[in-house]
């Protein structure tokens, strides 16, 4: 498992580098695992984003570049 932040700063650095890491929050009967996401697009700006599974962080993140412009620019669908 990544560190994804250190001092509070995001390591994701490189252009189309994605990390990720689930957390449990919550107690009791009603603790859950929380997907936190850091992405760093070909421009260098970075989207971080926590939800329920990876599957919903990339939903968000690939809503994110379609609005941005960019398409689907990701490690693995870049030609």
């Amino acid at each position: 498992m990544t560190k994804m932040t250190v001092n509070g700063v995001s390591t994701t650095t490189t252009p189309g580098q994605e990390q990720y890491e689930y957390f449990p929050a919550g107690f009791g009967r009603k603790r859950r695992m929380w997907c936190q996401y850091d992405y760093r697009d070909m421009d260098g700006e970075l989207f971080s984003c926590v939800r329920a599974t990876l599957e919903e962080c990339r939903k968000e993140r690939d809503a994110w570049l379609q609005k941005r412009g960019q398409g689907c620019q990701t490690p693995s669908t870049r030609i």
